[in-house]
């Protein structure tokens, strides 16, 4: 078949990008993707789904450790 730039144009015509839905949340305000939890709350449809404070525990007990790990090594 033929493949004109008038119709490679047509094609390409939906290909353009959009920016990303956001969603305020609804508990603390800030704005989220949409159908994702919130990253400042961990809530999603005004339920806590994600325990914040812990994750930013353990991912700052990790860090220490590695840090530890790594200053042991030199």
């Amino acid at each position: 078949m033929r493949h004109t730039r008038a119709h490679t144009g047509n094609r390409r015509s939906h290909h353009a990008l959009t920016t990303a839905r956001l969603s305020k949340c609804t508990k603390c305000g800030e704005l989220h993707l949409r159908h994702r939890a919130c990253l400042s709350c961990g809530s999603y449809r005004g339920k806590e789904v994600v325990d914040v404070v812990a994750k930013a525990e353990k991912k700052n007990k990790k860090s220490q450790a590695r840090a530890k790990v790594a200053g042991g090594v030199k």
